[in-house]
């Protein structure tokens, strides 16, 4: 296996778990007594010794002298899995353990570029449970000269939420109960809670029908776009139209990328999907860009060991109201294509929002990103939900609901 902190964290926290899940015992009976765990029973944390391991740092150091981004994405979602199966684990080897799927993640928000330079540490615990879901809140913290204070430390927080099933059967299983402890665990507790009942009353309306100011929006990003077409050479020269910023790669899902249960790992899509993206921003900035965060990914469909995967991205909007700080909107959907069956699903959609690094010498000689139009009415209203999206998660994050 790859070794990393992550994996040998893995191995570490739970080996009887993985002898279970790796040969599962499908005939015996389910697990029957939920037991009440509390968050510090499932609490991990892993160290990255950048500051020591010369062959550890080489691994997560990407051009620029800073960690990769993608990878740290990916060995997140692992941890988190780590961390749902210890509080799943009832310690008894005559049942048979939970199937533990990702079903979605939060909103990550990047406050910092970690380091390469210096000690890396995620930690984390089950903050919430459901019947059947389990939500999982991560860390990273780097701890540097400038940095003394445990909040400044604080790089990246991320919230992963999973779903368990019976592996035999497949169906949604119970998991066991939570017992939060302390006030700030019971504060975690309820705010999970009302995410949870958030997404309840939004699924199912992720298309919602536009009213006369949305028509009108909607006619307004058409416009321009119209003449791009139409007429080329009258085109606003700083904007693109948005299929004309898009990138694609595929791949073949290989035996080695599949996780304890035989599905295609979860965090090696997040890392392919924004490693695009940061190409994507790069071709189009003509600057090496800066992330920001990752708006909230909903896993809609699992992939399998061989499955054709294709990550097709566009950049699809910019917000230039700052000029200080511009922000790249960048959309990448997966899709698991079957040739044998002419079929092709969309298995995940990301939003990642990237700006430009402030020391670059074009932006203060005055360049300024084009701004992105739509040629296509669903091009149009894809803009517009993420626009009202973004507004939404906005007004919340200002008004702390």
């Amino acid at each position: 296996m790859y070794n990393s902190p992550v994996t040998a964290a893995l191995w570490d926290a739970r080996p009887t778990i993985f002898e279970a899940l790796l040969d599962p015992p499908l005939h015996a009976s389910p697990q029957t007594q939920l037991l009440t765990k509390t968050p510090s029973d499932s609490r991990t944390s892993i160290l990255y010794n950048f500051s020591s391991d010369h062959t550890l740092r080489e691994q997560y150091k990407n051009p620029w002298n800073r960690v990769r981004i993608g990878k740290l994405l990916e060995d997140l979602d692992a941890l988190a899995g780590t961390i749902s199966d210890k509080h799943c684990s009832d310690d008894d080897t005559t049942t048979r353990p939970l199937l533990l799927v990702t079903a979605s993640v939060d909103k990550m928000v990047l406050k910092k570029p970690p380091s390469v330079d210096h000690d890396l540490q995620i930690s984390g615990a089950v903050i919430w449970v459901g019947r059947s879901s389990i939500e999982v809140q991560l860390e990273v913290t780097q701890s540097t000269n400038e940095s003394s204070s445990t909040s400044d430390s604080v790089v990246l927080t991320a919230n992963f939420i999973f779903v368990a099933l019976d592996c035999k059967t497949k169906k949604a299983a119970p998991v066991n109960r939570l017992s939060p402890e302390t006030e700030q665990e019971k504060l975690h507790f309820e705010e999970a809670e009302a995410r949870n009942n958030l997404r309840k009353r939004k699924r199912g309306g992720d298309r919602r029908d536009f009213e006369n100011g949305d028509v009108n929006r909607l006619e307004a990003l058409l416009a321009e776009g119209r003449i791009f077409c139409d007429m080329p050479a009258l085109a606003d020269r700083g904007s693109i139209l948005l299929r004309d910023t898009c990138l694609e790669n595929s791949l073949i899902c290989q035996p080695q990328q599949r996780n304890i249960h035989g599905r295609i790992f979860g965090g090696f899509l997040i890392r392919r999907a924004f490693e695009l993206a940061f190409s994507t921003a790069y071709v189009f900035a003509g600057m090496v860009p800066c992330f920001l965060e990752v708006d909230h990914v909903d896993f809609l469909r699992p992939v399998d060991v061989g499955d054709f995967l294709r990550f097709k991205s566009c950049v699809l909007f910019t917000q230039l109201e700052n000029p200080d700080q511009p922000l790249i909107n960048i959309e990448v959907v997966a899709h698991v294509t079957r040739p044998e069956l002419r079929s092709s699903e969309v298995s995940n959609t990301f939003y990642f929002t990237f700006t430009v690094r402030p020391e670059s010498k074009a932006t203060k000689n005055g360049f300024r990103l084009r701004n992105v139009v739509p040629a296509t009415e669903e091009e149009a209203r894809r803009i517009l939900e993420r626009m009202d999206a973004e507004s939404l998660l906005l007004d919340k994050d200002e008004t702390g609901q």
